[in-house]
């Protein structure tokens, strides 16, 4: 099982969307504070549809509090900063996956202290075109993650 942690999450659609990609592939899903929406926005719930009950979900106040309560973690930063092409690393199941908020990524405090756990999903070089959605992000970098571990549990 996998982790996905969405840093302070700004658009409610794509963390349902999230929601519903953590649910259909057994993985967690961790929201780290700061949210840009309720829990309880109406379209939020209707992007994950009917799939919250079948998701283990764990809500932080801060990335500081994350990392207090996940100590000795196995984790990759998802940043267009990144060196490493997302496929150049080998995951293990239950590491952990995390993705800044939609409009600015990541803290480059975080980014300058992991350089070597970023990864990145490969594009275009074109100033205009900044990043992928985060939550077609997060589906490309789990399905590699899953792919490696010949899909535990799935079929």
């Amino acid at each position: 099982m996998f982790n996905i942690v969405l840093v302070e999450p700004e658009i409610p659609a794509n963390t349902g969307n999230i929601v519903r990609t953590c649910a259909v592939t057994h993985c967690n899903l961790h929201l780290v504070r700061p949210l840009g929406f309720s829990i309880e926005d109406k379209h939020l719930k209707r992007a994950g549809l009917d799939y919250w009950n079948l998701l283990n979900i764990k809500i932080y106040e801060n990335l500081d509090d994350f990392f207090m309560q996940n100590v000795n973690i196995d984790f990759y930063l998802a940043t267009t900063k990144g060196k490493s092409l997302y496929t150049e690393k080998d995951y293990k199941p239950d590491c952990f996956f995390l993705f800044g908020k939609e409009t600015k990524g990541l803290p480059d405090e975080l980014l300058a202290k992991e350089r070597n756990k970023c990864i990145k999903v490969p594009m275009l070089s074109n100033k205009n075109a900044r990043s992928l959605n985060l939550s077609n992000s997060v589906a490309i970098i789990l399905y590699e993650a899953l792919r490696q571990n010949n899909f535990m549990g799935m079929k």
